[in-house]
C-alpha cells in the first residue's frame, strides 16, 4: 500500500479528515473500505437490487410495496403479541426530519441549482462557445452512454467503480501518476503539432 502521506492525500481529496463535514468523512472510509462493514454492505446491496430489478424483471413500486407491507404486517403482529404476552411494544422511532438536516439539504440543492443556472446564464446571456460546446458533448454522452446501457445498470457499474477505483489509486498511487504524467506530456506533444486557428 502506498505510504502514509499519499493515504491522507486521497482520503482528503475524497473529503475524509475535513472539520466541515462528517458526511464526507464517511463517505471516504466508505470508498477507500476503512469502514469495511459499510462497504461491504452497499456493495452486497447494491449487486442484490441490481439483480432484483435487472435480472429477475422484478418491479421497483411492487417491490417497495411489498416491504412496506412486510413492514407494518410484523410490527402489527408484534404490538397484538405484545398486548397478550404482557411485552413490551416494538420500538418503533421517531420518524421525523430534523431541521437541521433539511436546512443543509435545501442549501446543497440550491448550490447546485444556481450553479446550472449560472451555467446556462453564460451560454445564452455572455454566449460562451466553448462552454456550449462542453455542455453539448456531456449531454450527447450520456445519450449515448443512455442508449447503450440501462440506467440501473450504469448506476451500479458506478458504485462499483466508486468502490474499487480510489483503492486501486490509494494503492498504486505512484505508478499511477507516473503513466498519467507521460500520457499528459505525449498528449501536449501531439496537440502541439496540430493547428491551431
Amino acid at each position: 500500500m502506498g505510504d502514509s502521506a499519499s493515504s491522507s492525500y486521497v482520503h482528503k481529496s475524497l473529503g475524509g479528515g475535513s472539520g466541515e463535514s462528517l458526511s464526507l468523512t464517511i463517505l471516504a472510509d466508505l470508498l477507500l473500505w476503512r469502514n469495511r462493514t459499510g462497504a461491504a454492505i452497499l456493495l452486497v446491496s447494491s449487486t442484490v437490487f441490481w439483480f432484483l430489478f435487472e435480472r429477475a424483471g422484478y418491479n421497483l413500486l411492487s417491490f417497495v410495496s411489498n416491504v412496506l407491507l412486510l413492514l407494518v404486517a410484523i410490527l402489527f403482529l408484534w404490538a397484538k403479541s405484545a398486548s397478550l404476552l404482557n411485552r413490551p411494544l416494538p420500538p418503533v422511532p421517531n420518524m421525523e426530519i430534523p431541521e437541521g438536516f433539511a436546512i443543509k439539504a435545501a442549501d446543497d440543492i440550491l448550490v447546485l441549482i444556481n450553479h446550472v443556472l449560472s451555467v446556462a446564464s453564460d451560454i445564452t446571456i455572455a454566449r460562451n462557445p466553448i462552454r456550449l460546446l462542453q455542455v453539448l458533448f456531456v449531454l450527447w454522452a450520456i445519450s449515448y452512454v443512455g442508449t447503450l446501457i440501462n440506467s440501473l445498470t450504469l448506476v451500479y457499474i458506478v458504485i462499483l467503480l466508486s468502490l474499487s477505483l480510489p483503492v486501486v489509486y490509494e494503492k498504486y498511487q505512484d505508478h499511477i501518476d507516473d503513466k498519467l504524467d507521460s500520457t499528459s506530456k505525449v498528449i501536449r506533444n501531439i496537440s502541439r503539432k496540430i493547428p491551431m486557428p
